[in-house]
């Protein structure tokens, strides 16, 4: 009766063991997810300053990627909203081809007064032309100076680069036929000369030359760097007469054409009309002397380059995050040590090695996404303060954000596989001789 009474209770100890085995298991095995993000956050919140210092790495190459990229986007704004003044439909014939300008050669004198007239003339595409002569000279009015870029220009050339006037008039064909001593200044440029007002009817001087002033021009802003408002405009002709001189083998030389296609469609053919003219009056048969560029032309350029600059930003801020996700690893592999027996008494009470896996990649995925969204906002406070303080329109879109953060955790569980790794493969047993 003793041994079957001391069989019964045996095997009811062993079913009671096996019950308390089972449900240990299942629930160190079958714990939601969401417990297990808590436990995670318990875990980080233990070691508060440790965990601070792990997402500071994070939290820096995220800032930078939002910051640079935010930044890149916003040079990228800038330059485009700048080109939108040169006009949708116009083209600008320059002299040089691609490979003088590439190598730093001076510009050959080889597009003429003639030219424009003969692209006014014969290319239907074209509806005006804006001949131009550029130099930089020292403007002067009374005891005050200042360097301005003058422009020889005529009439067409405030409808053709959609420039206006606030005050006063622009030059006429009068004064282009008379070689008038008149000039049209820039607000900048005004303002610095004639701080006081009253800038109509008043006399400067360019070069020793008395001109008088009979307009001023309404605000453009600036395009790559050039304000535009510091320019000054006078006739053509009288930039040919007094400033620069006619080249005995060339004639008038022109610094570039402006030339507004009928439409923004018909810039293509505009184009390709002019090309084909300049290398007729040229004798052109193999190399161009000329380049013909449109906005869209300009925009492609700018888009490559910022678009490059915007790459090379990002791939920057991307290193620091590589850096803070080595930094997760680090402190992984160090916390696995530290709670050696925490992973051997939950392998002990039925925790699969899946399990331990798991517990230290959310670990590691919690690490990583708060860095990530901590530093998205220091980035977009960031991008605010340079939009606030300079004439940079930063700005960030929200898919960059989520790529970002999306980012950040990948590189969280990225790097959190060898500790999490090393954290299951412990040996209960081991683990449990060092408590």
């Amino acid at each position: 009766g003793r041994c079957c009474a001391s069989r019964h209770w045996q095997q009811h100890a062993d079913e009671t063991r096996h019950h308390a085995l089972s449900t240990n298991r299942r629930m160190a095995s079958n714990l939601p997810i969401a417990e297990t993000v808590g436990m995670a956050l318990t875990t980080l919140r233990a070691n508060r300053l440790r965990s601070l210092l792990t997402m500071l790495g994070i939290v820096i190459g995220n800032a930078s990627v939002i910051t640079l990229v935010g930044v890149g986007r916003g040079a990228q704004n800038l330059a485009e909203s700048q080109l939108s003044t040169l006009g949708a439909n116009v083209l600008f014939v320059v002299p040089g081809n691609n490979d003088t300008r590439r190598q730093g050669v001076a510009f050959p004198k080889t597009l003429v007064l003639e030219d424009a007239e003969a692209i006014a003339e014969q290319v239907p595409s074209v509806k005006r032309v804006a001949p131009q002569i550029n130099a930089n000279e020292v403007v002067q009015a009374g005891a005050r100076s200042n360097t301005a870029a003058i422009f020889g220009v005529t009439p067409e050339f405030l409808p053709v680069r959609s420039f206006e006037v606030s005050r006063g008039r622009f030059i006429m064909d009068q004064d282009v036929q008379a070689a008038r001593s008149v000039v049209v200044i820039g607000p900048d440029l005004r303002n610095k000369l004639f701080p006081n007002g009253g800038s109509i009817g008043q006399t400067l001087r360019i070069r020793d030359q008395r001109f008088t002033v009979i307009g001023v021009m309404a605000p453009k802003g600036a395009v790559f760097g050039s304000n535009q408002d510091e320019n000054a405009y006078i006739p053509l002709s009288t930039m040919v007469s007094r400033l620069t001189g006619r080249d005995p083998t060339y004639g008038v030389s022109l610094s570039f054409i402006s030339a507004e296609a009928i439409s923004e469609q018909s810039t293509g053919a505009a184009k390709f009309q002019i090309s084909n003219l300049l290398r007729q009056r040229h004798k052109i048969l193999r190399s161009d002397d000329f380049a013909v560029r449109s906005q869209k032309d300009a925009l492609t350029i700018v888009g490559t380059i910022t678009g490059g600059l915007t790459l090379m930003l990002g791939a920057i801020g991307g290193v620091s995050l590589l850096v803070g996700g080595i930094g997760i690893m680090n402190i992984m592999l160090v916390s696995v040590s530290e709670r050696t027996e925490e992973i051997g008494l939950r392998k002990a009470l039925g925790a699969r090695s899946s399990d331990v896996l798991r517990q230290f990649l959310v670990e590691s995925l919690v690490l990583a996404s708060l860095g990530g969204v901590i530093g998205t906002a220091a980035g977009y406070g960031a991008i605010a303060l340079v939009a606030a303080f300079t004439p940079l329109p930063a700005a960030i879109g929200a898919s960059t954000v989520f790529v970002t953060v999306g980012l950040s955790g990948s590189i969280g569980l990225f790097f959190g596989v060898v500790p999490a790794r090393r954290a299951a493969r412990l040996d209960p047993i081991t683990a449990l001789r060092s408590l």
